[in-house]
């Protein structure tokens, strides 16, 4: 599954089958793994955010993502959430992608994990560009361990781009 088909799914809560919002972005750990969602809708008058924890999450699916009760959603400050998929100032998407021997991949167009693995990032879509992707798709650049985070750039080993996979059906989004 891609992080980009979570975004904007309804999250409902499976104690009262109620809607509690849509996803809005999809938290990260340093360790490459899912820490949780947050929601849509700031609350008023705040920079508090309602999130849920992975470990709040019952299942997911394609059509909606399911909490185990109203409980489960918190309120954090929007300064706290480090790491996420499409933003604040942690953001993995549209970043750069370098080798730690100064090669150019791409950026990041979309983030995959495994249902079956849970929370595991198994991993990165890159893009070259609009025209790249047109002309030659994107390509998806597989988790290797000793990739990290920095803070403009996303650092993978060196040859990294000798890993590269074409990207079935990449441009839908």
């Amino acid at each position: 599954m891609r992080l980009q088909d979570m975004i904007g799914l309804a999250v409902f809560d499976v104690e009262g089958g109620k809607q509690v919002g849509k996803v809005l972005d999809v938290m990260l750990n340093e360790d490459w793994t899912i820490s949780g969602i947050a929601l849509e809708g700031k609350i008023m008058f705040s920079s508090n955010m309602k999130v849920v924890l992975w470990e709040d999450i019952v299942a997911y699916g394609e059509d909606a993502v399911m909490i185990r009760n109203q409980q489960a959603v918190r309120r954090w400050e929007a300064e706290n959430i480090q790491l996420t998929f499409i933003s604040g100032n942690g953001k993995l998407k549209e970043l750069p992608v370098l080798t730690e021997d100064g090669t150019m991949i791409g950026y990041v167009a979309d983030v995959y994990f495994d249902q079956d693995l849970g929370n595991t990032i198994t991993g990165i879509e890159i893009s070259d560009g609009f025209i790249s992707d047109l002309m030659e798709g994107r390509k998806t650049l597989p988790f290797i361990p000793g990739m990290t985070k920095g803070e403009n750039a996303i650092m993978v080993p060196p040859n990294s781009e000798q890993r590269l996979e074409k990207t079935m059906n990449s441009i839908n989004g």
